[in-house]
């Protein structure tokens, strides 16, 4: 398993990107199964959000100051998925809003995918590396075993508190 910064974030991308393909897929009728991709959706997320906002951001931010207005406008949808999240975790799957909230997260995250994947992770590789890439993703690996799994979790929760009231 390559511990590439950009590639573990990009596997991450492939992963939530599948469960947003199931969720369309799922049917207008299904309910129970649309709450377990949600589920999913929502813990993902988390553990993405986490990883990218307490290493990967302040890193890249530091070592390359030419991508920082991506990272600002990064931080930024990240907060905007966050309050999608917030609300859907208090949702169940039948709820008459359900199913448009996690249309618009998903339409969000894709947008901030494609922004990531094709306009700066590209100046990022060029600019640090493969070694210094390598560095941030073994550190990004030992931090995912701490990352909060659910924005509910005390950790996470703070951190949307404090992003909302920011």
């Amino acid at each position: 398993m390559s511990t590439d910064a950009i590639v573990l974030l990009k596997d991450d991308h492939k992963e939530i990107r599948k469960l947003f393909r199931q969720f369309r897929n799922a049917g207008d009728d299904a309910n129970v199964e649309k709450q377990r991709i949600v589920d999913k959706i929502i813990e993902l997320l988390t553990v993405h959000t986490y990883l990218e906002n307490e290493c990967m951001y302040p890193e890249v931010r530091k070592l390359v100051p030419d991508v920082e207005d991506d990272i600002l406008e990064s931080y930024e949808e990240h907060h905007v998925a966050d309050l999608l999240v917030m609300e859907l975790v208090a949702m169940k799957a039948g709820d008459e809003r359900f199913d448009a909230k996690t249309t618009v997260l998903i339409e969000n995250v894709e947008h901030h995918i494609e922004e990531e994947e094709e306009e700066w992770f590209p100046d990022v590789r060029e600019a640090l590396g493969r070694k210094q890439l390598q560095e941030i993703g073994q550190r990004m690996i030992d931090l995912k075993e701490k990352a909060p799994r659910s924005p509910a979790q005390p950790s996470a929760l703070k951190k949307v508190i404090d992003a909302v009231v920011s």
